[in-house]
């Protein structure tokens, strides 16, 4: 079995990212949903004020998996924390210790930050992924819901004028 090394991704890594992202798009039966371009990866993670970062994992010079996190607040913790948006690892890289490695690298950071909380989601199908997470100690959220609006919502939502008192 090859190394693996985990690095921040740099602007070359876009399209390796892209294609990843791609990946887990159809893996989880999403791929109708997938809006993202390389420019648009390019700006929320290398413009003047990025939005979030990523981390690729590489065998050699092959990009095999990712982890892209965001930093969040607590109100109730009164600290930042991390969100992981996405962990992937291509198939063939599996039980390899990549995953492990790339979330382990995210809590990191997250300690760096200040470490108030580390959170991310998963699909209520992908038993594997529930397994793996147990296994760190996740503990899943059952009493919260996820709630979303997209890009047509958010448009509807901001476009109400609202009445402020004062």
């Amino acid at each position: 079995m090859r190394p693996f090394t985990i690095n921040p991704a740099t602007e070359s890594d876009v399209l390796p990212l892209l294609s990843m992202i791609r990946e887990l798009a159809e893996f989880e039966r999403l791929a109708h949903e997938l809006e993202a371009t390389a420019d648009s990866l390019r700006g929320a993670l290398f413009n003047a004020r990025p939005v979030t970062a990523a981390l690729l994992a590489r065998v050699g010079d092959e990009a095999v998996g990712y982890a892209v996190y965001f930093q969040t607040f607590s109100t109730f913790v009164g600290r930042p924390g991390i969100f992981l948006d996405d962990l992937y690892v291509r198939p063939p890289f599996r039980k390899r210790g990549i995953g492990r490695a790339l979330l382990q690298r995210v809590a990191q950071i997250g300690e760096e930050l200040g470490g108030g909380r580390f959170e991310w989601i998963t699909l209520r199908w992908n038993e594997n992924a529930f397994r793996f997470y147990r296994s760190i100690g996740a503990k899943v959220m059952d009493e919260w819901a996820l709630l979303r609006l997209n890009a047509r919502e958010v448009h509807n939502l901001a476009g109400v004028k609202t009445k402020v008192a004062g």
